[in-house]
């Protein structure tokens, strides 16, 4: 298995596919790491499932809406939840999962939080009562150029450009900046947090160091117009991306820890708490 890093670093937003399916090979061992996903930190698990949009032709898949910012994607990993709390961190955890280790296969892949017609692709998986579908992911080889389209979308998502260190994280109040420095041996699971994709690329979480007991407070910081889209909070899913990529991160540097809600945690009118994660070596 790939490090970590590499893998995280490699992981790009892919809007232009090649024309062709992916090997019967790797579509089953992306098949397999679908079965054995674990449940998400607040124990929602979604249910995955791989959608053909184009049996012949790449032009089927228009039949799916993705509003022509995808391009000749023949298969997505469409992904739907039961509306529990904490369902969205959940869900972008578990997702978060499956696409990095397709990243090690080699397969592209993007999400979509409102770029996609909801109603074909709730017709195609049977979308139950009680039931959420809060994104799709297009996936298979990336093309080696892009197309025009995904070209315009990074340069208007800013998707190469990421926020400072002093924006995002922060030890002991959010007046103090946490520097790479002092970050110490978390230092790398940051960068790799730091890296997370996340809608239209708002970097929406604020980490707070507490270096007296080795925990992290995680933090959204709210952006207007993303509190609910179909009944879905998507930069509640992007926490759970972020905490994917700052756990997985951890783990390979053989840092133990949990996840809890810490009712101790500090209260910030401008930010919603959100979960903690906590030391147990």
């Amino acid at each position: 298995m790939q490090a970590i890093n590499e893998i995280i670093k490699k992981r790009f937003s892919c809007r232009t596919y090649a024309d062709k399916p992916i090997e019967r090979e790797t579509l089953q061992k992306l098949k397999e790491i679908m079965n054995s996903l674990p449940a998400g930190p607040f124990g929602g698990k979604p249910r995955l499932v791989l959608v053909s949009a184009a049996s012949s032709s790449p032009r089927e898949s228009k039949q799916f809406g993705t509003y022509g910012i995808i391009k000749n994607a023949r298969l997505f990993i469409v992904g739907a939840i039961r509306d529990t709390a904490n369902t969205m961190e959940d869900y972008g955890y578990c997702k978060e999962l499956l696409i990095l280790q397709a990243t090690e296969l080699g397969l592209g892949t993007c999400w979509l939080g409102g770029t996609f017609s909801s109603s074909s692709f709730a017709k195609a998986i049977n979308l139950q009562d009680g039931e959420l579908l809060p994104s799709v992911c297009p996936i298979g080889y990336p093309a080696i150029r892009k197309s025009l389209t995904e070209k315009m979308m990074r340069s208007i998502a800013g998707s190469d450009k990421r926020k400072p260190w002093s924006e995002l994280f922060f030890t002991d109040n959010f007046s103090r900046p946490l520097t790479e420095e002092s970050a110490g041996i978390y230092a790398t699971a940051l960068v790799n947090l730091r890296l997370a994709p996340s809608a239209s690329n708002k970097q929406p979480w604020r980490i707070l160091r507490d270096a007296s007991i080795n925990a992290f407070h995680f933090y959204l910081s709210r952006a207007l117009g993303y509190n609910l889209l179909r009944g879905v909070s998507l930069q509640d899913v992007d926490m759970g991306i972020a905490m994917c990529h700052f756990e997985l991160t951890a783990k390979e540097l053989g840092i133990q820890g949990k996840w809890l809600v810490d009712n101790n945690a500090p209260k910030t009118g401008s930010l919603d708490y959100i979960v903690s994660w906590r030391e147990t070596n």
